[in-house]
């Protein structure tokens, strides 16, 4: 507290007590005089007002004190905050200081005894010279006993030089030892910087291997993305460019599949039936199917239908056979019949599998192919605007390029792509497949006699007469 604050308060302590004292002597002396009694209270009400100023004095100086108190307290944190920073960087030095303090510590235990001994020897030293300085004054002394004391005396001598050699050293290594703990020291500051120095450019680094992965993704993703369009890019050259129609032969010539059917029924006449023809394998992207026309097999559109007790057949290619397990009739079309395929099976025949054709009006030009006549050639198909699920032949434009070119019913017609555009449902027009619906089926077996045939076989006849003349 200052000094001013404390004579103020001395003063006001002083003053206080004067008022209370000249109040009690009054009293004491003269109760009755009214007059002094007047001008004591007056008095008395004047002092509070100096009270008053006191307090704001001392309010003030109070307040003065507060504030030098909490910059103090501050300052005081602020400086602990200092020291416990300088106590966390130090406290790695300090351990490596502790060893240096213990070797230290111990070359100064081995100085203090040789400082010992030295002592010992010099007090030992001391004590042969008074013994000489006797001896010497002592004529009884022999001479032989003062020989032996100098040499003792020489011998005393020797170790005390060579203990204040081994003292020389003794600092000399001290010495060294101090000068290796600031090395140190300035060893572990530089340490430190380095430290921080790699720590900021380790995160450079990972920074720089972020940015790098971030361009090779990008990188990645454009080779993918170029990759994926020069593979559409191929495809789409690949699906615009025409094929020759020998190209197109050849490839049926080396996919195609033999299918052979045989039904049968009691009755002697008529008691059986076998048909052959050749095909190939179609899918619209979900189902596989072998397409023929219904010509092709032992059936027939009729009413009456025939009543067959027995269906088999079978998918032949080179030496390999699949059984046919059903047989079914399009939607659009009944004269076109499918036979479904499995992937196992296509897998045993070993033969391409043809799309049906997404764009059938891509080309003008198709290749017609005799599958079971064995003739094939160019030929023109026209829009006929009333049978939207057909097209024309233009035999006025007709390109045989192998055998006996005569396109008739159950020709294949391929896309100038390769793909499968459909079957002639007549000599004229050709039922394009988009899809293989199914309008009714049979399922193969020895006997299908609870399947009635005849039926079925009728009402197809019946859907085919509903066509339009010209598509019969």
């Amino acid at each position: 507290m200052n000094r001013s604050i404390l004579i103020v308060i001395c003063d006001f302590l002083l003053v206080s007590l004067l008022a209370f004292s000249t109040a009690d002597i009054n009293k004491a002396t003269d109760t009755a005089v009214q007059p002094q009694f007047k001008m004591m209270v007056a008095t008395n009400q004047q002092l509070p007002e100096s009270g008053r100023d006191l307090t704001a004095v001392m309010r003030q100086a109070l307040s003065e004190e507060q504030k030098k108190r909490d910059l103090l307290i501050g300052e005081l944190a602020q400086t602990r905050e200092t020291v416990g920073k300088q106590q966390q960087e130090l406290k790695s030095k300090e351990q490596q200081a502790k060893e240096l303090q213990q070797q230290q510590n111990a070359l100064e235990a081995r100085q203090t005894a040789l400082n010992q001994q030295y002592e010992a020897a010099q007090t030992n030293l001391q004590a042969l010279a008074q013994q000489l300085q006797a001896s010497s004054a002592d004529a009884l002394i022999s001479k032989e006993k003062l020989v032996a004391l100098e040499a003792e005396l020489k011998k005393r001598t020797d170790e005390a030089s060579k203990m204040q050699m081994d003292l020389s050293q003794l600092a000399q290594s001290n010495q060294v030892v101090v000068t290796e703990k600031l090395k140190l020291a300035n060893q572990l500051q530089v340490a430190e910087v380095e430290k921080r120095h790699a720590a900021e450019q380790a995160v450079k680094l990972q920074e720089q291997v972020k940015v790098e992965r971030e361009e090779k993704a990008k990188l990645a993703e454009g080779v993918k993305t170029m990759a994926t369009n020069s593979a559409e890019l191929t495809k789409e050259i690949r699906d615009n460019r025409p094929l020759a129609a020998n190209t197109i032969f050849n490839q049926f010539l080396t996919n195609r599949v033999q299918a052979r059917f045989s039904a049968s029924r009691a009755g002697l006449i008529g008691g059986s039936k076998r048909k052959d023809t050749e095909t190939v394998l179609a899918s619209d992207g979900s189902n596989i199917f072998a397409i023929c026309h219904v010509q092709d097999t032992p059936l027939t559109l009729w009413s009456p239908g025939v009543e067959w007790e027995g269906l088999i057949g079978a998918l032949g290619r080179n030496l390999v056979q699949v059984p046919i397990r059903s047989l079914a009739f399009h939607l659009q079309d009944p004269r076109v019949v499918l036979m479904p395929v499995t992937p196992a099976d296509v897998r045993q025949l070993g033969c391409k599998v043809y799309h049906v054709s997404g764009d059938p009006f891509k080309f003008q030009d198709a290749v017609l192919v005799g599958a079971s006549e064995g003739y094939y050639g160019e030929c023109r198909f026209e829009i006929d605007m009333s049978t939207p699920d057909y097209v024309k032949l233009d035999r006025n434009l007709l390109k045989g390029l192998f055998g006996k070119f005569n396109p008739s019913r159950g020709d294949l017609v391929f896309s100038k792509t390769g793909e499968l555009l459909g079957v002639m449902a007549n000599g004229t027009y050709c039922m394009m497949l988009r899809n293989f619906d199914a309008a009714a089926s049979f399922q193969f077996g020895q006997d299908i006699r609870a399947q009635h045939t005849g039926d079925t076989l009728s009402l197809l006849y019946a859907r085919v007469a509903e066509l339009p003349f010209k598509l019969q």
